[in-house]
């Protein structure tokens, strides 16, 4: 009989931990009625069995981003906070600068991962995004695009299959 890898053993202790999760549409032009990428986390992750304990749409300021983030962070409902949009190149793309300079532990595969199962949709594009991902203040942190098939993506490939045993790693 071959032994279990511990990548195996952990992911089975994790897959019982269903999760408090916040998320936040970064946006200058959604609303509740039209977001989306917003919309499908929100229902991907409650079909998962986790919790979603907070939401919001906020514009891409950092002004506004970091405070509310910061009050997240502080929040004991959250085990992890999912942002989308503002990963871009565009002046207005900054989500990415204030999630940077939270981040306490880079998971600089979630970026390599994400850009290049991205890669396999829109070729060479993807390297305009600044996906990325980590660790603050005991909570996972990550910010995606906001493309709805790019939320989908790392949804399917990424999130899903690992957020529980992400969560699980931080908290050891």
């Amino acid at each position: 009989m071959e032994t279990p890898r511990s990548v195996d053993q952990h992911r089975a202790a994790a897959d019982e931990a269903l999760l408090g999760l916040g998320v936040i549409t970064v946006s200058d032009t959604r609303t509740p009625a039209t977001d989306r990428s917003g919309g499908l986390l929100r229902e991907q992750f409650s079909a998962a069995g986790h919790a979603i304990n907070a939401y919001a749409i906020v514009p891409d300021e950092p002004a506004q981003i970091e405070p509310l983030l910061q009050s997240w962070l502080d929040r004991a409902d959250l085990d992890a906070i999912i942002l989308n949009g503002g990963t871009g190149i565009a002046s207005r793309d900054r989500t990415y600068d204030v999630v940077a300079a939270l981040l306490e532990k880079t998971l600089p595969g979630f970026g390599e991962l994400f850009r290049m199962l991205s890669w396999e949709q829109v070729g060479a594009a993807a390297m305009l995004s600044r996906a990325t991902a980590g660790v603050c203040r005991g909570k996972f942190l990550v910010s995606l695009p906001g493309s709805t098939n790019a939320v989908r993506l790392a949804l399917e490939q990424l999130l899903l299959p690992e957020l529980a045993h992400l969560v699980w790693e931080i908290r050891r």
